[in-house]
């Protein structure tokens, strides 16, 4: 498990509040919110930890760099999660399919119609993305699909597999086991926090994961989390 260092506190505060937003279909503003302006994006935070501004004031340098790494991982989601959304469902259908083919020649004819698809599309659209972006498409596909890229192609011959192993693979120099686990990664916490706010302002279209996130359990686990970070500050 990865740990999660200490001036990430105040981020993780800040986005814990997200989750008391996750079932509503539209992120309301009231008195408790207050909302942090960075050039043209808003990070959500609460009066929860109002003092925590206060408490990390001498690591301000810290605290900015850490928001604009933020803003840069959102970026990035935003801009990952409609390809991932489209390989989720490519390849889940891919392999549905696949059991519906008995001859060699049928499950050919269809790999050219996928690997035509691919080529002449998708990938173009995966060539414009970045080693890191690359790596949040693979874990988004994770939690859409429930498996990792590696498990849903593993099986797979001809043109899929071709395609992600050559290429998307050799291209973004990443790791296609690697899994999506918000409740124990701090980046993929932050991941899905960055989801659930986009899904409410409706900058994406809601698409709910495979296996069900329960975000009440989430929040509450992050915040004992972030709990003992500061019991951990408090006595040193």
């Amino acid at each position: 498990m990865k740990k999660m260092k200490p001036n990430l506190v105040f981020l993780v505060c800040l986005l814990i509040t997200t989750f008391a937003f996750g079932q509503e279909t539209e992120t309301k503003k009231d008195s408790t919110v207050i909302y942090y302006l960075i050039g043209n994006d808003s990070i959500l935070r609460t009066s929860l930890d109002l003092d925590e501004v206060v408490v990390t004031g001498k690591k301000s340098n810290k605290v900015d760099e850490d928001r604009k790494k933020f803003l840069l991982l959102q970026q990035r989601v935003i801009k990952v999660y409609p390809y991932a959304k489209v390989a989720a469902d490519n390849l889940t259908k891919l392999n549905q399919n696949m059991g519906k083919f008995k001859t060699e020649r049928e499950k050919k004819k269809y790999f050219k119609i996928v690997e035509n698809y691919l080529e002449n599309e998708f990938e173009e659209q995966l060539k414009k993305l970045s080693r890191k972006q690359g790596q949040i498409l693979v874990k988004l596909i994770h939690r859409q699909t429930g498996k990792t890229t590696y498990t849903l192609v593993k099986d797979l011959k001809s043109g899929w597999k071709a395609f992600w192993a050559s290429n998307t693979a050799k291209v973004f120099d990443i790791d296609l086991k690697e899994e999506y686990d918000p409740f124990t990664v701090t980046e993929d916490f932050l991941i899905e926090s960055i989801l659930i706010k986009a899904f409410n302002e409706g900058r994406l279209q809601r698409q709910p994961p495979a296996d069900a996130i329960d975000y009440v359990e989430l929040s509450r686990i992050w915040r004992e989390k972030v709990q003992k970070v500061k019991d951990k500050q408090a006595e040193n």
